[in-house]
C-alpha cells in the first residue's frame, strides 16, 4: 500500500478512496461488460494525471479481460473484432503522444470532455450508419485506439460501434470484450515505447487488479438479464455524473 502512496503521490485518504473507485468500476465491467477505465478515469482524473492512470489501468483491464475472455471468444463476431483492433493499433499511439505532449490539467480536461461525449452519444443511442461496413470497422477502431492514448476509454467507442450493427445483445457485449482483451497487447506495447509504462506503474496497477477482480467476478455474479436494460443507462448515466463533477472541478 505505501507503494501506492508514493508512487502516485497519494495521500491515505485518496489511495482508499482510488482502491474503493477501482473495486466500483470492475463491479460495473462485471455486469454491463463496458465502462472500467472511463469509471475510474471520470472519479479519479481529478488527482491522479491521466498519464499515470492509463498504465495503471491496462492491468485492470487485462485483469477484467482474462476474467471475461472466455465469454467473449464465444460470443463476438471474430471478423469484425479484428478490423476494429488493428484501427486501434493505428490510433494508440497518436492519442499518446498527445497525452504525454500537454499538461496534466488540460489532459484530464480532454479526457473527461472525451468521457461525457460518448457516454451522452450512448445514453441518446445515437446510431451511426456509416460505420456498419467493413471500413466502418477499422475506423471506429482507429477513433478508439485515439481516446485510449488520451483516456484509456476506447472501449465507449466501440461500444457506439457495436450499436450500428444491430447485432444481439450477446453478440455486441462478446466483441467489446474480445476487442478489449486482444487490444490491450497493443496499447502495452505503446506504453513501453512512449516511457509510460514504469515500474511504478507496475507496481500500481498490480496492488489494484485483485480490487478489480473481486469487483468483476462479483458484477458476473450479481448479472440478472431481467434488469439488463436498466444496466447500461444506470451506467451511462452515472459516467455523465461523474464525468461533468469531475471536469467542474478541474475549471474552478
Amino acid at each position: 500500500m505505501a507503494e501506492l502512496w508514493s508512487s502516485l503521490a497519494l495521500t491515505p485518504t485518496q489511495t482508499l478512496l482510488l482502491i474503493a473507485i477501482v473495486f466500483a468500476a470492475g463491479l460495473v465491467r462485471g455486469f454491463s461488460g463496458f465502462a472500467l477505465s472511463a469509471i475510474v478515469m471520470a472519479s479519479a482524473a481529478s488527482f491522479i494525471a491521466p498519464v499515470l492512470l492509463i498504465p495503471i489501468l491496462w492491468f485492470q483491464e487485462m485483469t477484467a479481460s482474462l476474467l471475461m475472455a472466455r465469454g467473449g471468444w464465444a460470443d463476438a463476431d471474430r471478423r469484425r473484432t479484428v478490423r476494429l483492433v488493428l484501427g486501434n493499433w493505428i490510433g494508440w499511439p497518436l492519442g499518446l503522444w498527445l497525452t504525454v505532449s500537454i499538461s496534466a490539467t488540460a489532459s484530464a480536461q480532454i479526457a473527461l470532455l472525451i468521457i461525457l461525449t460518448l457516454a451522452a452519444l450512448q445514453l441518446l443511442k445515437v446510431n451511426i450508419p456509416a460505420l456498419a461496413s467493413s471500413a466502418g470497422a477499422t475506423i471506429a477502431g482507429f477513433v478508439a485506439g485515439v481516446v485510449s492514448g488520451i483516456a484509456n476509454v476506447g472501449g465507449m467507442v466501440v461500444a457506439l460501434y457495436v450499436l450500428s450493427q444491430n447485432d444481439t445483445a450477446r453478440s455486441m457485449r462478446g466483441t467489446l470484450v474480445l476487442y478489449l482483451f486482444i487490444g490491450s497487447f497493443g496499447a502495452l506495447i505503446y506504453q513501453l515505447i512512449f516511457g509510460v509504462m514504469t515500474l511504478a506503474a507496475l507496481a500500481s496497477g498490480l496492488i489494484l487488479a485483485p480490487m478489480t477482480l473481486l469487483g468483476v467476478w462479483l458484477g458476473t455474479k450479481l448479472f440478472n438479464p431481467r434488469w439488463e436494460p436498466y444496466y447500461k443507462p444506470f451506467c451511462l448515466c452515472l459516467l455523465i455524473g461523474l464525468a461533468a463533477l469531475s471536469l467542474l472541478r478541474s475549471l474552478i
